[in-house]
């Protein structure tokens, strides 16, 4: 055979040639919408690449980035790691001090932003020695006319001075190729370095028709952000299979999504569940339908069950679930029923459907006992999540070895169950699982319970000390507007949906909960806020 090193330029190079025509639409910060294709892709990567070369970036160097899904945010993933560099991807969601810790951690030497945020970059710049020069994501007419960023460049000026002849280099494909950092939940964000191999690896099993099922044939757009793990592999998936990519920009509002799905014929995306409820109410409200959707991947979050069911009943668009981390390139499992279950009545199906789904081949899992014991696949006990696989993180990036356990597997921080089919639910994170009275709680699943309520928009479980049963959960719900509920008739709503032990020990209205820079909810700071919480 051949020895044939996988790289990221080697899935430009394969859509350049076969799939030249197909479109990438972008819609762009500075205003309207951008037409290219995968040929003009590969032809401004290169002389981006070109760019970078003179900018003086080397083999291993970092290069940082603050963008929207945008077709130059999609050119700086190919020429970046192309050239043999690591495209580091911050998140604009993190809180400045965070930002400024994992960009002098990671020693970006350059940083590219998009225009909407010029004034957060501003005040970066002063904390981050490492970068040598900062370049606006933009063209000459857009560049600010003052600005108090030392040698600040022009995006498009930068590729207008380049030749598109550009060599993409071959080397090792465990050469490291781009860079995600963590939210840092509960500690600074840790950077996981994934390479040409396990980037390759992870879009194969992307693509498969047992997890995201895209070909030639789809037109895709995610929502989930190209600046936090990768937008879930789609910008390396896409031109593996050739599929038009339509990027949202910073567009994330309900209307503003509905009109590309509907204008550029989009068959398929992936979200976080937030999302996917604005667009729901939007859809109710205005009495919409999609023409052209067909799946919808749901992630980042566990997906209250009422989700699953309006956008299957009410559109008609098949929604799974999928679960994965940074750590995991991200995609762990995917919730796609297996033949002997198509023959189950329609709520055995869903019931099945609301769990986090079964493994993706390259990923391997179990769940053990806190003696690290495995436990059974019975779907009744569940444990600490592991997982391990070519695609999976090892250790984090600057950081000294010791991360896997002794038999080689990574501990996720979530508490699950496994099926005897093989699916798995996620019942906890470590860190947040309610004991109570000896036993286990699921903070998730009551979470889930009561956001299915009418008049519930968002609910968190905490477990706060008992005087009896060591920790008892409390409900912390965000009400709809012009909605009115009572702690009463929120905790009767859980009458034979889960054992009576299971029931919330009392309900606490507050006008909103704390989220993390991902959108997930914020334990830490909501039990700080409920600390010393009397029943």
């Amino acid at each position: 055979m051949m020895n044939t090193p996988l790289r990221i330029a080697g899935l430009l190079e394969h859509a350049e040639k076969w799939h030249a025509d197909t479109e990438i639409v972008s819609r762009l910060p500075e205003g309207g919408l951008h037409r290219t294709t995968y040929a003009g892709l590969g032809r401004r990567s290169r002389q981006l690449a070109n760019a970078l070369q003179r900018l003086g970036i080397r083999s291993g160097d970092r290069v940082g980035t603050l963008a929207w899904n945008t077709h130059r945010h999609l050119e700086l993933y190919y020429a970046v790691s192309g050239s043999g560099a690591v495209c580091h991807t911050s998140n604009p969601r993190l809180f400045p001090e965070q930002l400024v810790y994992i960009i002098n951690h990671a020693e970006d030497r350059l940083l590219f932003f998009d225009l909407t945020f010029l004034p957060l970059v501003e005040k970066l710049a002063p904390s981050c020695p490492t970068v040598e020069a900062w370049v606006l994501m933009t063209d000459r007419a857009h560049m600010p006319e003052t600005t108090t960023l030392p040698n600040l460049r022009c995006y498009e000026d930068l590729l207008a001075a380049e030749s598109d002849e550009f060599e993409w280099p071959v080397f090792d494909e465990n050469t490291a190729s781009s860079l995600c950092y963590t939210s840092g939940t509960t500690d600074q964000p840790k950077g996981v370095l994934y390479s040409h191999r396990s980037t390759l690896l992870h879009s194969y099993a992307a693509a498969l028709p047992d997890c995201f099922n895209c070909s030639a044939r789809d037109v895709i757009l995610p929502v989930v952000p190209m600046f936090h793990v990768n937008a879930w592999g789609i910008p390396y998936l896409a031109p593996m299979v050739g599929c038009k990519l339509v990027l949202p920009g910073p567009g994330l509002d309900a209307a503003s999504l509905y009109e590309l799905f509907e204008t550029e014929g989009v068959t398929f995306t992936a979200g976080v569940p937030t999302i996917w409820f604005g667009l729901l109410t939007f859809m109710r409200e205005k009495q919409l339908r999609f023409s052209t959707l067909r799946q919808m991947i749901v992630g980042g979050a566990s997906c209250p069950p009422a989700l699953l069911r309006a956008f299957d009943e009410e559109l008609g668009v098949t929604i799974r679930h999928a679960w994965g981390m940074t750590e995991t390139s991200p995609l762990g499992t995917v919730c796609t029923l297996k033949p002997q279950q198509l023959s189950l009545s329609p709520d055995e199906q869903f019931a099945i459907q609301t769990k986090q789904g079964r493994v993706i081949f390259g990923v391997d899992m179990q769940i053990v006992d806190d003696e690290g014991r495995e436990l059974p696949h019975d779907g009744v006990a569940f444990g600490d999540l592991l997982v391990r696989g070519p695609f999976i993180v090892a250790d984090y990036f600057g950081t000294e070895p010791g991360q896997l356990t002794p038999s080689g597997w990574f501990r996720t921080g979530d508490v699950a169950t496994i099926d005897p089919a093989g699916f798995m639910q996620i019942t906890d994170r470590s860190k947040d699982v309610i004991k109570s009275g000896g036993e286990w709680i699921s903070s998730i699943e009551l979470e889930n319970l009561a956001i299915g309520h009418p008049s519930v928009a968002e609910a968190a479980v905490i477990g706060v000390p008992h005087p009896k049963w060591s920790e008892r959960p409390l409900l912390v719900v965000v009400c709809k507007p012009d909605h009115d509920l009572t702690p009463e008739e929120l905790l009767a709503f859980y009458d034979g949906k889960v054992a009576r032990w299971w029931v919330p020990e009392a309900v606490e209205f507050v006008t909103q909960l704390p989220h993390t820079a991902t959108g997930k909810l914020l334990k830490t700071q909501i039990r700080k806020d409920f600390d010393g919480y009397q029943w």
